[in-house]
């Protein structure tokens, strides 16, 4: 297939979730098909990066944007300037006369059997009508992770704006679903959760394509005995992952400290807000900013932590985490749509006292951790390697293509059926 791959970003540096995902599905699509893929890079971005994105893509062209600073003043201004526009914030900062010129071009030169739109953001630059079969790989439900924010928030203006934004997802997200031939979910929760919110919205059933991992790179490190080191990792300019640290030091980590006092935790990750970044002012917290690799940090921790209370799709750290053996705690949004077992491939808990208890009790039982640890290697290994989980996704797509083709065949078919009863219609006598 000749498949045009739509992103709102460079895939490299493997830093978010989202970005691993596509990198390991279009790593395996790539050796049996022709892509082409049209994404932003922002200033600064490394040429090294943009090079490697040929092992992923045949053709890559990248259109610059500037991305403000998550807290600067130019980023507030930016979100300022956009409360009268009835688009998300998320999705109007991404319009792009560039993106939409560069893509008409692409459109014009070269007959693609299908377009992928990776991220619901790239909808904002498709022209009105397509001339092939079009898929939106969906990684989230994009207006829960907006509801989630407004129901945790602690003050009315932030409740306020953060409905807003839930509002205008919801009709976003509900306009873009119905346009496309075929959509992609990460989970069989974001895939019930589009027919509950959009019912009627989406012509073909939702594919599930489940969350895989790399589990050669991500190899089992045990934590010594007497560890007493907890890690989080993830993109920690996304609000849901400073949300999960700022709730966890704040509730959590005290009430862990009260029965184990020399617990620390690493907070990994990119681009740390300038709140995450102070939370490396408490004792026994340490937060990395950026790493070439998560693995060192990851290794030495006795308890994997995901205490996230906003989010959707799937959770790509706890199946890396999984993969390294480690024990994870996750609050239940935390591992949504993830096939894990509680008690058996990890232990959930989602109030400040039975998360905090989780983790004392892993820290003080290394039979029930070593169990955890063992389990949840095994179930990412048997079942969710990303090479297993790419086939699924290149038989989705290859369908989708078919039925979109025979759909446009059949359409041009009447239409011809019409012009020519039209041409032999007898005219009415005057």
């Amino acid at each position: 297939m000749r498949v045009l791959w739509l992103k709102s970003d460079v895939l490299l540096p493997l830093d978010t979730g989202g970005k691993l995902r596509t990198w390991n599905l279009m790593r395996h699509l790539a050796a049996h098909h022709d892509i082409t893929y049209l994404g932003f890079a922002v200033p600064g971005q490394r040429q090294e990066d943009i090079d490697g994105m040929h092992e992923v893509a045949r053709t890559v062209h990248l259109v610059p944007r500037s991305n403000p600073r998550k807290g600067s003043l130019r980023f507030y201004a930016s979100a300022a300037a956009h409360l009268a526009d009835p688009l998300p914030y998320a999705v109007g900062k991404y319009r792009s006369r560039a993106f939409r010129r560069q893509l008409d071009e692409f459109l014009r030169r070269k007959a693609f059997d299908l377009i992928v739109c990776d991220f619901l953001v790239p909808a904002v630059n498709l022209p009105r009508r397509l001339p092939c079969p079009s898929v939106l790989f969906t990684h989230n439900v994009e207006a829960e992770i907006w509801r989630r924010h407004a129901e945790t928030r602690t003050r009315a203006i932030s409740r306020l704006l953060y409905g807003m934004q839930h509002r205008r997802m919801l009709r976003f997200e509900a306009r873009t679903l119905a346009r496309f031939d075929g959509v992609l979910a990460v989970s069989d929760a974001d895939r019930d959760t589009f027919a509950r919110l959009y019912p009627g919205a989406i012509e073909q059933p939702v594919h599930v394509v489940p969350t895989g991992v790399d589990t050669t790179f991500f190899q089992p490190a045990a934590s010594s005995a007497g560890a007493r080191s907890l890690v989080f990792t993830g993109s920690m300019d996304w609000l849901p992952n400073e949300d999960a640290m700022l709730f966890f030091c704040a509730e959590v980590l005290p009430l862990i400290r009260r029965d184990e006092p020399d617990v620390t935790l690493s907070i990994v990750g990119r681009a740390p807000t300038p709140t995450v970044a102070r939370l490396a002012q408490q004792h026994g917290v340490v937060v990395t900013g950026r790493v070439d690799d998560v693995r060192p940090h990851m290794a030495n921790a006795a308890v994997y932590v995901v205490p996230l209370r906003i989010g959707g799709g799937t959770r790509l750290k706890i199946f890396e985490a999984m993969s390294m053996g480690k024990a994870v705690v996750s609050t239940t949004i935390g591992a949504e749509g993830l096939p894990v077992t509680d008690g058996r491939h990890l232990v959930l808990a989602d109030s400040p006292q039975t998360f905090a208890d989780a983790v004392v009790r892993l820290l003080r039982n290394l039979e029930q951790r070593r169990a955890l640890e063992a389990a949840a290697r095994t179930l990412v290994v048997e079942r969710y390697d990303w090479a297993a989980v790419a086939g699924e996704l290149e038989r989705a797509l290859t369908r989708f293509a078919r039925r979109g083709g025979e759909r446009e065949a059949s359409d041009s078919a009447v239409a011809g059926d019409v012009t020519a009863l039209a041409a032999n219609k007898p005219h009415a006598a005057g």
